[in-house]
């Protein structure tokens, strides 16, 4: 039996986002939306948000069955604590695959951005490879490369580094790590932030980083009100600028 493909389909960046809904094809090419239509199956972080995203599809394409009638399998939760149990999370994972494995076509879907980056959904993509099924990524926003791509920094050499540390002296030890490494390698470091800690990892960077040190924030990228400012650390302290705390927000440093 043929086996079906794993497309990898980008969702909006504006999840969670209140009043802010983007105009599905201001962000993605009709052809994501023509596929997203035709998929029966769908591994996702969130049940919830891909059900919201199919209904702005159908809006635009018709579904190829009713809604509640697509198989949407949520993505295993990473355990908590230690886990010496790795064959049933390899299980676990490997069972997702099973529409495709069975011929049909899936559709690996994030909360937000591309699937499989900063995103748990690379380990359903490293599953799917060594099932020998096709995987096939899908252009669409990533709001990593977006950031990188407004923040004037460098985009020859570049990291993400996901999540800071939420204690205080763990979070500025890691922000002294991070600077001293850019400095050295001259390489971008992005990250991260649940977006209601925006404004107090803002304080961490502006408190622990030298005042050279460049410093670029990209807030709600696609959206009506997203922007980007790039200043020196110096700069933004002279500023007093505040971030909003319900808007998904990038940070990118270079020293």
């Amino acid at each position: 039996m043929k086996k079906g493909r794993l497309y990898l389909v980008p969702n909006t960046l504006d999840f969670g986002v209140e009043g802010a809904a983007v105009d599905l094809q201001q962000v993605l090419p009709m052809h994501i939306i023509q596929t997203a239509a035709r998929l029966e199956y769908w591994a996702a972080e969130s049940a919830k948000t891909t059900r919201s995203f199919l209904k702005r599809v159908d809006a635009l394409v018709p579904l190829n069955q009713a809604l509640q009638s697509l198989q949407i399998t949520e993505l295993p939760r990473a355990p908590k604590g230690r886990s010496n149990d790795a064959a049933s999370q390899n299980q676990a994972w490997n069972a997702l695959l099973a529409p495709a494995l069975a011929g049909h076509d899936l559709g690996l879907i994030s909360e937000a951005g591309l699937p499989a980056v900063a995103d748990p959904g690379a380990l359903l993509v490293a599953a799917a490879h060594e099932a020998d099924i096709e995987v096939i990524p899908l252009s669409g926003p990533s709001a990593l490369l977006m950031a990188l791509s407004a923040s004037g920094l460098n985009g020859q050499s570049f990291a993400f580094v996901g999540y800071l540390p939420v204690e205080v002296p763990a979070r500025a030890a890691r922000i002294r790590e991070l600077e001293a490494l850019s400095t050295r390698q001259q390489q971008t470091q992005l990250m991260i932030e649940t977006p209601y800690r925006n404004s107090t990892l803002l304080q961490a960077l502006l408190s622990t980083l030298r005042p050279q040190t460049r410093l670029s924030i990209s807030c709600g990228l696609s959206l009506e009100q997203g922007w980007t400012r790039s200043a020196t650390v110096e700069q933004w302290r002279s500023s007093g600028e505040s971030l909003p705390d319900k808007i998904p927000a990038v940070f990118a440093l270079l020293g």
